[in-house]
């Protein structure tokens, strides 16, 4: 991560100027993106620099740094990014995702748990400051418990399937590839589709940074068609989707495909909708989520305070849509 950024490239004697990339291993149309090489075919004047995260949490870290033009990370993150005290400046361009089946709170079978309820007490990790976490502290609330009320362990995901697989552990609230190997001796409690029925939806969103975007947003917009392209790849060549995804992080083709069949991917047409990004006229609801996500988090005192509705939808980038994503 210690490469320049597109301006500076050049005066650090690069051959190219550089866009970096932030992204994830859930699976997505970003690892779509990334495994074709669109990107580097659409872009061929710059470096086109992958770096992968293990959660929203460290992306945040690396844009307050300026470390990052694109990330990966989920609304929570996203609405804590937005308020104090970090006031990240960056824009929500995409939507990947709506979380549904691919996270979700597991009990380590042997532990005696079957209920949200029986969390009292007992140890629960997640990884902090990142969508699962916004969906624990959802699903304590919904059972009558807060933070408070059990042993609360803030490990990333790799960590928290160690401390699983040692007994460390007796619950956990994670994400896809792990979700499916701690489901393999565990027993799900809640799942994140469960949450958005009962009124808190998470997603997996891109966001580019503030300067970035304005600077440069002939290559948003190269990267908004790119990750339409994956969108619709994964609606109707799924086999290809799959493979993609699989060489990506490391699984099967089939365990690929069923991890993909976890999620909820809106069409290209549905992001730029006025249910999610919105258009120039009109910004869409995704901010109403993300204003709704920061007032939870205020309430859990997890931040000291929910920004305006209005700082939200600034923080929408829907410049050109809905035509800049037509294939």
């Amino acid at each position: 991560m210690a490469s320049c950024s597109v301006d500076g490239a050049d005066d650090a004697g690069a051959d190219k100027p550089v866009i970096r990339v932030g992204y994830q291993t859930f699976p997505s149309g970003d690892l779509v993106v990334k495994n074709a090489g669109w990107l580097e075919d659409e872009l061929p004047d710059y470096t086109i620099e992958w770096t992968k995260f293990d959660s929203g949490a460290d992306v945040n870290t690396a844009f307050v740094a300026g470390e990052l033009d694109f990330g990966a990370l989920g609304s929570s993150p996203v609405a804590r990014g937005l308020s104090d005290p970090l006031r990240i400046d960056y824009k929500v361009a995409w939507i990947l995702d709506v979380a549904g089946d691919n996270e979700a709170l597991v009990a380590r079978n042997g532990t005696g748990i079957a209920k949200v309820e029986d969390l009292r007490g007992r140890k629960v990790a997640t990884a902090f400051a990142s969508t699962a976490h916004y969906s624990l502290l959802a699903a304590l609330d919904r059972a009558g418990l807060s933070a408070a009320d059990v042993q609360l362990i803030d490990l990333q995901p790799q960590a928290s399937l160690a401390a699983w697989q040692r007994g460390d552990i007796d619950a956990i609230y994670t994400w896809l590839p792990t979700l499916d190997e701690v489901r393999a001796n565990g027993t799900t409690l809640i799942t994140s589709r469960e949450l958005a029925d009962a009124g808190k939806p998470t997603l997996d969103l891109a966001v580019v940074a503030g300067g970035f975007a304005a600077d440069h947003p002939d290559v948003v917009d190269v990267w908004r068609r790119a990750q339409a392209r994956a969108l619709t790849t994964i609606a109707d060549d799924p086999d290809a989707a799959a493979k993609a995804v699989a060489a990506e992080a490391g699984i099967t083709p089939d365990e690929a495909k069923s991890q993909l069949k976890q999620a909820v991917f809106p069409s290209p047409e549905q992001v730029a909708s006025t249910q999610w990004l919105g258009t120039d006229a009109a910004p869409g609801a995704l901010a109403n989520n993300l204003h709704s996500a920061a007032q939870f988090l205020s309430d859990q005192k997890q931040i000291p305070s929910a920004p305006d509705l209005a700082d939200f939808q600034d923080a929408l980038y829907v410049t050109g849509l809905p035509g800049a994503v037509e294939q």
